[in-house]
Order: structure tokens, then C-alpha cells, then sequence
């Protein structure tokens, strides 16, 4: 009982927004470990950017105190293989410009698996929380919800679909205040796409993660490994 205390406490002091706190009831509820880094996945999704203004004074100590807050990522994604199963996903990220090199930290994601809340909490410091959703990436349609916040995206293609590779460097600060990196690599279809944000929540999560039509895409076929922090 003490080790799965001690596991839980852990879980609950990652870092994150409000809308990715993780309460009593959800965190007793979760399995005791999740699969280790790396993870290999496969997924389809859709991703969008919006301007980066004035982020770092809505997050508030959430952001790595170092790089310019250039642009936020957000996302929904359909995970179809990983160590935990399928499952989906939403997230919002900040994209951090110093000098030439740029990375993305993420304050805010959830999930419809335990498996992967435990996972990503524990292998990168990823917020995860549970959320419910409706819709797939290939109907152009998704909608996640959670205790407090709903959002609702919806995209419509401008362009043709082009091969690309997914790369980038992802930072995190952990319970114990350090910050480490990963680097995502993989590649992928993207299919432009004008993305139109819903956002609603009880917190702040729309005044960063930006409700509106963005410029984003349509991502498919797209196969990545997130390995371990340092």
C-alpha cells in the first residue's frame, strides 16, 4: 500500500495546467506501471499552430524558463499502435525558439487510457489526464472533453498530401524540478488543412490554446519513437 501511495504521489506532481490536474479518484484508479521508453507508435491526426503571444504570462512558470514562446501545437490524435493499445489523444504544446534550436514543451494533454496516463506521466512528465472523445482524424472531426473543458476540432483540407518527417525535440519539467529532452523522430502524410478550434473550459485553457480558424494539417500514415528522457 505504501509503494502504490508513493507511486500515486509521483503521478499527481507532474507538472501541468488545471484542466491536466489529476484528482484523488482518477489517480487511485490508475494501474500501478505502464511499459517503459521508448515507445513506438503509429497513428493518424490532426494538428494545427496558432500564435505564441503572451503565452508565457498565461503559463505561468509551466514553460522551460529558457526560448522565445514562438507558436502553440495543438492536437488530436488516434493512436492504432502502441506499447498500451490504441487509444486517442489531445494536447496542447508551446513551440520554444533559442537561437536556431527549437522545442516544443507540452503543459496540457489527455487521453482515453489509464495505460497511457501512467506511461506518460512516468517515461516524459507528459500531464495526461483522462478525458472522453468522440469522432477520428478521418472524418475531419474530433471532440475531447474532460472535468471542466471540451474541445472540438474541425479540418478542412487545402492541399495535396506530401510525405514528411517528424522530428522534434520535446522538454519537460519533472516532479523534481529538472528538465529533460527527448527527441521524436518519424515520418508521416500531411495534408494541409484550415483547422477550426472550440475550445471551452472552466480554467484558462482557451486563452492560450486559442479557439479560431488556424493553419494546420491532416497528418496520416505516420509512424514515430518517443524514447527516453534525459
Amino acid at each position: 500500500m505504501t509503494d502504490k501511495l508513493h507511486i500515486v504521489d509521483d503521478l499527481r506532481a507532474v507538472p501541468g495546467v488545471a484542466e491536466s490536474t489529476l484528482d484523488d479518484a482518477s489517480a487511485a484508479s490508475l494501474p500501478a506501471d505502464a511499459p517503459l521508453a521508448p515507445w513506438d507508435c503509429d497513428s493518424t491526426g490532426i494538428v494545427w499552430l496558432s500564435r505564441g503571444r503572451d503565452v508565457r504570462a498565461t503559463l505561468d512558470g509551466l514553460l522551460p524558463p529558457d526560448g522565445k514562446a514562438a507558436v502553440v501545437l495543438g492536437g488530436m490524435i488516434s493512436y492504432k499502435r502502441t506499447p498500451v493499445g490504441e487509444y486517442r489523444e489531445v494536447f496542447g504544446g508551446v513551440g520554444l525558439r533559442t537561437g536556431r534550436d527549437v522545442s516544443v514543451s507540452i503543459p496540457f494533454m489527455a487521453v482515453d487510457s489509464k495505460d497511457s496516463v501512467v506511461g506518460g506521466r512516468q517515461n516524459w512528465s507528459l500531464p495526461k489526464v483522462i478525458a472522453s472523445f468522440t469522432g477520428e482524424p478521418e472524418s475531419r472531426t474530433m471532440t475531447a472533453s474532460g472535468d471542466g473543458w471540451t474541445v472540438r476540432v474541425t479540418a478542412r483540407p487545402i492541399g495535396p498530401r506530401l510525405p514528411v518527417k517528424t522530428t522534434g525535440r520535446v522538454v519537460q519539467a519533472f516532479p523534481d524540478g529538472v528538465l529533460r529532452s527527448a527527441v521524436l523522430t518519424g515520418r508521416a502524410k500531411s495534408r494541409p488543412a484550415i483547422v477550426t478550434v472550440e475550445v471551452s473550459s472552466s480554467g484558462q485553457l482557451a486563452s492560450w490554446l486559442r479557439p479560431g480558424r488556424h493553419l494546420g494539417a491532416i497528418m496520416t500514415s505516420t509512424t514515430f519513437t518517443l524514447p527516453p528522457m534525459q
